[in-house]
């Protein structure tokens, strides 16, 4: 009998994990409900695309029954690499290759969170749904949401992202910054306004690496480019640096003075962007935190293990944890919903315990000196 039979669930959060697990609840006929703060399913533009490995991303979509959907919108060649130096000499080079690397295929973020929003059973996303706060009511909690409403659930699922506001009822332990922040922008129309990087990146990725700093730009299905930079920076540089990142002029000054040395190439990006560039601080969870186990709260995904992007580890992360939080929750083996969430907590714990240990490894060599030889090596 499954430890969650008779009870209601509320998972704070609609991104890939929190929607994942969604699926999979309801595929054992869980009753769920998912709280997300944008007002309807079009309120926000979707970021850069996701490679999902197979040990992970595309494991748990195959377990949620969505392959096939999967299948049809993902983007072939997309994770296709080019690293380069600032020059944009290119070093390494995946379209000279005629391995087929199948277990990363890269899908965007808008398409994905629509094939999982139309796998769910009509008005399982709750719109428009800010958490606010949450108090224990009997065997579970009464949580209340910025549009005045309150909605009960006997467990509760954070899936909040990297500023939960739930993480706190369950731990106090808090992020480390990793020592880099992004800049990070997109261009639209790239093929036109980005001609000579819209080239380069050649319907994939370019990483281009050089004096201690990144900048990584791919390619979306509808024809921009998404893009950004990573410098080793004190942790509140983008708040003590002055620059408006609202003003195109401001960070493009900040660019050609912070990669002095990079070929004009790059220029296009920031000349052309067409959005507010977001400053975007990299923080990373302790490798050993650790944490007793509520009988009736959890979460997921960078709420529970949040560590910069260098790996390519996060969405991947949050869908495993959906697809391991659901087996637990839904099958036999486990005395009660506390027993099950121990139990995925701690595999939980270690599994991305040593993902961020290998990310933050990432991290430091791509923004190092030996920068090119160390991702030449992963990738070579």
């Amino acid at each position: 009998m499954s430890v969650i039979q008779h009870k209601k669930i509320a998972i704070i959060g609609g991104g890939p994990g929190g929607l994942t697990l969604a699926r999979i609840l309801q595929m054992s006929h869980a009753e769920v409900k998912v709280y997300e703060r944008d007002v309807n399913r079009q309120a926000r533009v979707q970021g850069a695309t996701l490679d999902l490995h197979e040990e992970s991303g595309l494991k748990a979509l195959e377990a949620a029954g969505l392959m096939d959907a999967f299948k049809a919108n993902y983007r072939p060649g997309a994770d296709r690499l080019r690293i380069v130096d600032k020059h944009a000499t290119i070093i390494l080079d995946d379209h000279e290759s005629s391995v087929d690397k199948g277990s990363r295929p890269e899908i965007d973020r808008g398409p994905l969170k629509e094939i999982l929003l139309d796998s769910l059973q009509p008005d399982t996303v709750v719109w428009d749904s800010q958490f606010v706060s949450m108090q224990p009511q009997g065997n579970g909690w009464q949580l209340s949401f910025k549009n005045g409403s309150n909605a009960y659930a006997d467990i509760v699922i954070a899936a909040d992202g990297a500023n939960s506001k739930i993480r706190p009822y369950i731990t106090p332990i808090r992020p480390f910054y990793s020592g880099v922040t992004i800049v990070e922008g997109s261009v639209y129309d790239a093929a036109t306004t980005c001609p000579r990087i819209w080239a380069l990146v050649k319907g994939g990725k370019v990483f281009a690496l050089g004096d201690d700093k990144s900048l990584i730009a791919s390619t979306k299905g509808n024809g921009s480019l998404a893009f950004y930079t990573g410098v080793n920076t004190d942790e509140d540089w983008y708040k003590t640096s002055g620059i408006n990142f609202s003003d195109k002029t401001q960070v493009l000054a900040w660019f050609k003075a912070t990669f002095t040395g990079w070929d004009n190439i790059w220029l296009e990006l920031f000349e052309n962007a067409n959005t507010d560039f977001i400053p975007r601080p990299q923080y990373c969870m302790p490798f050993d935190q650790t944490w007793e186990a509520l009988p009736n709260l959890t979460m997921l995904g960078d709420a529970a293990h949040l560590m910069p992007p260098y790996a390519g580890e996060g969405v991947n992360m949050a869908m495993l944890d959906a697809l391991e939080l659901g087996q637990c929750l839904t099958g036999d083996d486990y005395q009660d919903a506390h027993a099950a969430i121990a139990a995925f907590e701690k595999q939980m714990r270690i599994r991305a315990g040593e993902t961020a240990r290998i990310t933050m490894e990432s991290t430091t060599a791509l923004h190092s000196p030996d920068a090119v030889g160390f991702i030449v090596g992963i990738v070579g």
